[in-house]
């Protein structure tokens, strides 16, 4: 099976890192912390790793810069979540009802609609074609081997009463194939002050791009969260949504849900936190014994921002400035909360340094830092 477009990028962008760097996948792989086959499965588009640490690593010992990190941190987020996706169904065009009964009465197959779906026939479903692949709200109907499905009229009825079956069908068919979130190809939200409170926006989620990610990105810039307004709900939109519903007190989710909005619209909470000088600064003070080391993990694991917040693909996810993983902070009798305070992360971090005197927590980070090529 061909692998998605998301993957496809993905580790198209993993080959031009490997070919810039000149060495080949055992070395690599050596360097970063990985096998040589692992790598070039990923590199096929064959696999994605779970632990985006692998990529960092990867990454890093190519000498990718720090907005190629940025960008291969994306990349890798959109493909992972396609990691376990199910096959999409071919996208066939719909045609008029008139033109499929016509069709089906003369048993020929009308011109230019060879594939056309038709009306769905006993244990046959309907699958929504996801919005970013950039077509129309035609739908698609399969059967049970996935193959698509024209719907054959019983003989008995007559042509009238078919012609209005197959045109009742085919709307009803449209009418239930939903955009993420529950919203309808017609919808857009309402014009007002709340434009989360219309009946257009309902959870907010990953993958979405419209006025109600839009509105989400205001409102949380307004809060002095750190990120674009440009409708798209990604990796970075996630991350702040995240920060966000910790910061606010509401279960963190990552989706824009009834609690989350609430917490939005009544501008109680900031994001405002250290900018990155602070961060790096403090991490030189309390890791007075290897100074440049700990500010350049921190920067490799957080890019020194004490809101960063990392998914991984069981359910754990990384916090602030170092990256302290769930496990770790219950370890250290912590949150996410007492996570996202940079003082509190960072001398978390040195208690973890301090077990062996080493970056040890950190291995691809460590790793990626003591194999890159000097500039």
């Amino acid at each position: 099976m061909a692998a998605s477009p998301h993957i496809e990028k993905f580790a198209a962008h993993l080959r031009m890192l490997k070919d810039r760097s000149g060495r080949g996948y055992d070395r690599l792989g050596k360097e970063a912390g990985v096998s040589g086959s692992s790598l070039h499965r990923y590199c096929s588009g064959l696999g994605v790793p779970a632990d985006y640490r692998v990529v960092h690593a990867f990454a890093k010992v190519c000498g990718a810069s720090a907005e190629e990190l940025r960008e291969l941190h994306r990349l890798w987020a959109l493909a992972d979540s396609e990691r376990d996706a199910p096959a999409v169904a071919p996208v066939v065009p719909v045609v008029s009802a008139v033109s499929a009964v016509s069709a089906e009465e003369s048993r020929e197959p009308v011109s230019g609609a060879r594939d056309a779906p038709a009306l769905p026939a006993e244990g046959a479903q309907t699958t929504a074609v996801p919005a970013e692949e950039d077509v129309t709200p035609s739908q698609v109907t399969v059967g049970r081997d996935g193959a698509p499905r024209r719907y054959r009229l019983p003989d008995k009825l007559s042509s009238r009463w078919a012609v209005m079956a197959a045109v009742l069908a085919v709307m009803l068919v449209a009418g239930f194939v939903w955009l993420p979130s529950g919203r309808t190809a017609g919808d857009s939200p309402a014009a007002g002050d709340k434009v989360l409170d219309s009946s257009a926006c309902g959870t907010v989620s990953m993958g979405e791009h419209d006025e109600c990610v839009r509105e989400v990105q205001r409102l949380l810039v307004r809060a002095k969260g750190r990120l674009a307004v440009d409708g798209d709900f990604g990796p970075e939109t996630l991350r702040r949504v995240t920060a966000f519903q910790v910061l606010a007190g509401v279960t963190a989710r990552g989706v824009v849900d009834e609690d989350t909005k609430k917490a939005l619209y009544a501008q109680k909470v900031s994001m405002a936190t250290w900018p990155t000088a602070r961060v790096a600064k403090r991490i030189r003070e309390v890791f007075v014994e290897d100074p440049d080391t700990a500010v350049a993990v921190a920067r490799c694991a957080s890019f020194l921002d004490p809101l960063y917040v990392l998914p991984n693909t069981n359910g754990s996810r990384n916090w602030g400035v170092f990256q302290i993983s769930d496990a770790r902070l219950r370890d250290l009798d912590g949150t996410p909360l007492r996570a996202f305070d940079p003082d509190w992360n960072i001398r978390a971090a040195h208690r973890l340094w301090a077990v062996r005197h080493d970056f040890h927590d950190w291995p691809s980070c460590q790793a990626a830092l003591k194999n890159t090529p000097k500039s």
